[in-house]
């Protein structure tokens, strides 16, 4: 695997849900994965994720670990040899990690 993005969520889901979308255009043609944490939040940010992205690796932390214990968590299950960490109000354009890889 060449990249990993790691997007940590504590009650954004709206964000959340954008960022993912952007995420899923820009690594089409990508060996990568996306691997959300979320830190227990408490506005159905996990059931969206279930439900519109179910082959994205969701963690359900049961208690916020804060941001950067939640990174390290989606680090240590990361298999990508690039790691880009992302904030869930973020939105990515479709050449973002082809440019940056390249």
């Amino acid at each position: 695997m060449q990249l990993s993005i790691i997007i940590l969520n504590y009650n954004v889901r709206y964000f959340l849900e954008l960022c993912v979308l952007s995420v899923q255009s820009a690594i089409q043609n990508l060996d990568a994965e996306i691997i959300v944490i979320d830190n227990n939040s408490k506005d159905d940010s996990c059931a969206m994720m279930k439900q519109r992205f179910p082959d994205v690796k969701l963690i359900e932390n049961k208690e916020n670990t804060g941001f950067p214990k939640g990174n390290n968590i989606g680090v240590s299950q990361a298999k990508g040899e690039y790691i880009c960490i992302l904030n869930p109000d973020t939105v990515v354009a479709e050449d973002t990690f082809e440019k940056i890889l390249n």
